[in-house]
Formats: C-alpha cells, sequence, structure tokens
C-alpha cells in the first residue's frame, strides 16, 4: 500500500436508492408511490377486505408526477410498494435559452443548465412573461428516480 492521496467524486446522492420498501397498507393518500416504473402522488386509495384465501388488497390511484397520467394499480396490503424519493430544491431564474433549456442558479452559486422548460402551459407562460418582464423568478425543481423538472414558481419582485 503506497501512501497516495485518494481523490474521489462526490456525488449528492452517494449511489443511494432511487426509490425505499414500504407497506403497502400503510401508504396515504397525498403520499407517494411507484407505479407501472413511474413516481406518482397517490389521490385515492382504498382497501378489500380479506377473501376466504387471500389478503386485504390495496387499490392505488395515482398521477405521474412528471407527465400528469393518472395510473392505478392494486397491491396486497401486507406486501411491500416501491416509494420515490421526491426532492424539491429552489433556485433562481438567470436566463432562457433559445432551445427550451433554462439556466438556474444554485444555493452555493453555480449554474445549472440541464433542464427544459415545463410542458404546463400555465407555468410556461408564467415564466416567459415573467422573465421577459425582468422579474426575479424563483422556480421549485420537483426531482425523482433520476428525472428532474420545473413544478412551481415564485416570484420575488422586480431586479
Amino acid at each position: 500500500m503506497t501512501e497516495e492521496d485518494h481523490h474521489f467524486e462526490s456525488k449528492a446522492d452517494a449511489g443511494a436508492s432511487k426509490t425505499f420498501p414500504q407497506q403497502a397498507g400503510t401508504v396515504r393518500k397525498n403520499g407517494y408511490i411507484v407505479i407501472k416504473g413511474r413516481p406518482c402522488k397517490v389521490v385515492e386509495v382504498s382497501t378489500s377486505k380479506t377473501g376466504k384465501h387471500g389478503h386485504a388488497k390495496c387499490h392505488f390511484v395515482g398521477i405521474d408526477i412528471f407527465t400528469g397520467k393518472k395510473v392505478e394499480d392494486i397491491v396486497p396490503s401486507s406486501h411491500n410498494c416501491d416509494i420515490p424519493h421526491v426532492n424539491r430544491t429552489d433556485y433562481q431564474l438567470i436566463d432562457i435559452s433559445e432551445d427550451g433549456f433554462v439556466s438556474l442558479l444554485t444555493e452555493s452559486g453555480n449554474t445549472k443548465d440541464d433542464l427544459r422548460l415545463p410542458t404546463d402551459d400555465v407555468l410556461l407562460t408564467q415564466i416567459k412573461t415573467g422573465f421577459a418582464e425582468g422579474k426575479d423568478l424563483i422556480v421549485t425543481v420537483m426531482s425523482a428516480m433520476g428525472e428532474e423538472q420545473i413544478c412551481a414558481l415564485k416570484d420575488i419582485g422586480p431586479k
């Protein structure tokens, strides 16, 4: 063993899993769940009674947090299901490029240039008009399972 300095690239997630297991019977409305491989917000949960030979079943109705599509799943309440790690981060909007990407200022002072404008028309219009008027805008970015998307906007006044 030589006494050399080892340098490691530090990543925010440190190889952590994108999901964690949770018993299906403990998942509640307004929580998050992975349905058909997509991170979803639970909008409805109903539990059926146990049958003659079986488990109670949980019927989940969720809305995909990135696409807004409605998805459903039925899981035995005693089984584990995947719950996504969902993070929300606020960034200051610096610039909007011609090709639909935004330039954001992180808290550490670095720029983040890998996010597209949101697909939601109302939010998209608010961002573009607010930016054109020269307002200071703070965007909230939701990230889960390796995907990121702008989901909210705050106006902190003129520059």
